[in-house]
């Protein structure tokens, strides 16, 4: 007596479950351009394999004996595997089984999986295809009754974005709970003209009047420029790239020590470039993510969000082996001044610095809040406060380099003053509560008119104030720690991060 007929029964189901969808579908899932839900956890996760949960879960058929005919697959994977060696929970929706919508076990193990991210404190990669959980008007009659909408364990998902790192892939048309599940992540990323996320699809949409295609309604030209989505992918394989190159730089959960990697260049490389990147003319930009490269550790800087917000910069880098967040501003875009979205894209980043306990570093050049009617009706300055109040409840180390400009409030959000001001500036610091080309004319308007020569006298004025708003007057009273060769920066940070990470 064995248990050998179990076990075969168990490896015939075992094989249905493997088909997913059927040969048809999985063949219509490659006619599209897209992965499959297999293939996409092999593409995401080391050569080590995938241990799968719940693989015989789906829905049997069975004859009037009680004799299995045939089981269709759950359209929801998940289990353990690993990324760059680290071990992670990896979830995959499965499209070919009715489009991703929910069956008889795609709730429970939805809400197993993230039960074991958190509670093992695991990262968790979600891929996203198709509703991801929600069900279908066919559905409900075969149900015979309608419900109280209620989305089980979702209290879950609210519990990993407290504890552990949390990415999601949206690799498809992605509505209702799977939109919801692409956005309650701490990174996010769309594949350009294969994903498209919705509220509500076009042929729901149409009831408005409204006619859009998927890529029109949803498309990632849209949700990575208002900052829905995080980051925009060219294809699948970019998508897990991406995916594992942001958990490289935070620990498996919130709490966790930092992860160093080997050194790739000495703290002491000077780049000479720096001593002419900023140009002395005020009014002209320059190319800030090039400084990001110049000081931190070669090869290490990984922007996030790049498409909105986009006066901000936003990455993740290393200083000597060791990850920190890094908030900069571009100069090429508004000059750098803080819109709404910029606001709310530092205040996200810092949040979720301190979540990871990663180091910040901000590289400042900052011509304050952006002015004007716009500015006004996209309420830039409650989302600037809220960025500050942000910044001020940060706990985190905090170093701020100040490249040029600073000004206003937006410019005194650099860091928490109230704290010890591990702070220097580049030569080309230009700061105060406004600027004062700008109030020249106003301020000495008396002076100006009664001169009989104003253009002249204007041009006096000037020259005083410059030697007033000298960097080096402000380091003669101690307003500003200290002014540093450009070159030094990279030295100066990885002093930083000896400092705060020993």
């Amino acid at each position: 007596m064995t248990w050998q007929k179990e076990l075969d029964e168990r490896a015939k189901r075992r094989e249905m479950a493997l088909q997913m969808g059927g040969a048809e579908k999985l063949a219509r899932q490659k006619q599209r351009g897209k992965l499959n839900a297999r293939e996409r956890l092999e593409g995401l996760l080391d050569f080590d394999g995938f241990d799968e949960i719940g693989g015989l879960a789906g829905k049997g058929r069975y004859t009037e004996d009680g004799e299995l005919m045939d089981s269709a697959s759950s359209n929801f994977l998940f289990g353990r595997g690993r990324i760059n060696g680290r071990t992670v929970v990896a979830t995959a929706d499965d499209f070919t089984v009715r489009g991703g919508a929910s069956d008889a076990a795609i709730y429970r193990k939805f809400i197993v999986a993230e039960q074991m991210a958190h509670e093992l404190r695991l990262p968790i990669i979600r891929m996203i295809d198709g509703t991801g959980g929600g069900g279908s008007v066919k559905s409900l009659e075969e149900m015979g009754y309608t419900y109280v909408p209620m989305v089980p364990g979702w209290g879950h998902v609210v519990k990993n974005l407290e504890a552990v790192p949390v990415v999601a892939l949206a690799l498809g048309p992605t509505a209702g709970l799977g939109a919801a599940r692409a956005v309650a992540s701490h990174y996010s990323v769309m594949v350009k003209g294969l994903s498209q996320i919705f509220t509500a699809g076009p042929a729901v949409v149409a009831a408005l009047g409204e006619t859009q295609d998927k890529e029109s309604l949803g498309g990632s030209a849209i949700h990575t420029r208002n900052g829905v989505i995080d980051d925009e992918a060219a294809d699948e394989e970019e998508a897990f790239a991406r995916a594992r190159a942001f958990l490289s730089y935070l620990p498996d959960y919130a709490g966790a020590p930092l992860v160093r990697e080997k050194p790739k260049d000495k703290p002491t490389r000077r780049e000479e470039k720096l001593l002419s990147i900023v140009p002395r003319d005020k009014s002209k930009a320059y190319n800030m993510r090039k400084i990001l490269e110049a000081v931190f550790d070669t090869g290490s800087v990984f922007e996030m969000g790049r498409h909105w917000g986009r006066a901000g910069i936003t990455a993740f880098a290393r200083l000597d082996g060791w990850p920190v967040a890094v908030l900069a501003n571009d100069p090429t875009f508004l000059g750098g001044s803080w819109t709404a979205d910029t606001a709310e894209k530092a205040k996200r980043f810092v949040e979720l610095a301190e979540l990871f306990g990663l180091p910040v570093v901000n590289l400042v050049d900052n011509p304050g809040f952006m002015i004007g009617l716009e500015a006004e009706r996209t309420a830039t300055i409650r989302r600037g406060v809220e960025a500050m109040n942000g910044i001020y409840r940060a706990s985190v180390p905090w170093a701020s380099v100040i490249i040029r400009k600073a000004y206003g409030v937006a410019g005194a959000a650099m860091s928490n003053a109230e704290r010890f001001p591990y702070r220097v500036a580049w030569p080309s610091g230009d700061w105060g509560s406004l600027p004062i080309d700008g109030g020249v004319e106003v301020a000495y308007r008396a002076e100006l008119e009664a001169a009989d020569d104003p253009a002249a006298e204007l041009a006096k004025v000037k020259a005083r104030l410059a030697n007033v708003s000298s960097p080096f007057r402000t380091a003669e009273a101690f307003a500003v720690e200290d002014i540093i060769d450009p070159r030094d920066t990279r030295k100066w940070l990885c002093e930083f991060i000896g400092l705060v990470m020993r």
